[in-house]
C-alpha cells in the first residue's frame, strides 16, 4: 500500500497532556466511545475503498499503536517473561484486555496468546467473521519492538465468531 513507503507524522508528544487537557473529565472514556470511533471510521474506509483495505489499514494502524506503546509505555529492558508480565500488566491497567499466553515457543518465535474482555470486540453480536484487525497490528508491533524481528499475527479465534476470547497466532515474517 502506498501508507507503505511514506514516513509516519504520528508522534507520542502528539498526543498531548490528558491531564492537563482534560481536568474535569479525566483520562478515561466509555467503551461505547471508543468502539463508535472505531466501527464508523471503519465503515466509511470500506465504502470508499472495500472491506479488504479497510481491515489492512486497521492492521497497520495497529501496528504503529503497538510500535509506539511498547516504545514509550512499555519496560523492554528485560527477559521475555518479564517482557509478558509487563505487557500484561499494562494492557490490563489501560483497560485494553487481559491478556495471557498460551503458548511460547522462544526458539522460532511462535505465539498463541489470547486477549479476554478486548476492547476491541468482547461482547459484540456473533457474525460470521473475526474483526480484531487493530489488535493483530498492535500485538505485531509490540512483538517487534520486543524483538526487533518483524511478526504476522492473525486472529484465529474471536468473540464475533461466537467465541468468548480472542486467540492470535504470532510468527515471525
Amino acid at each position: 500500500m502506498q501508507y507503505e513507503n511514506k514516513p509516519s507524522k504520528f508522534t507520542w508528544e502528539g498526543l498531548g497532556d490528558i491531564g492537563e487537557g482534560r481536568k474535569n473529565m479525566g483520562p478515561d472514556m466509555p467503551v461505547l466511545v471508543y468502539r463508535l470511533f472505531q466501527y464508523t471510521l471503519k465503515d466509511i474506509l470500506a465504502r470508499e475503498y472495500d472491506e479488504e483495505t479497510a481491515c489492512s489499514l486497521y492492521r497497520a494502524a495497529g501496528h504503529l499503536a503497538g510500535t509506539e506503546l511498547a516504545k514509550n509505555v512499555l519496560d523492554l529492558s528485560g527477559d521475555f517473561d518479564f517482557f509478558v508480565a509487563n505487557l500484561t500488566n499494562k494492557l490490563k491497567e489501560l483497560k485494553i484486555g487481559i491478556l495471557r499466553i498460551e503458548k511460547a515457543d522462544l526458539d522460532s518465535l511462535t505465539f498463541t496468546l489470547t486477549v479476554s474482555e478486548d476492547l476491541d470486540c468482547s461482547g459484540l453480536p456473533i457474525s460470521d467473521q473475526t474483526v480484531c484487525d487493530y489488535d493483530e497490528g498492535f500485538i505485531a508491533g509490540v512483538l517487534e519492538v520486543y524483538s526487533g524481528r518483524q511478526f504476522t499475527v492473525k486472529e484465529i479465534d474471536c468473540w464475533a465468531t461466537g467465541d468468548r476470547i480472542c486467540r492470535f497466532s504470532a510468527a515471525l515474517k
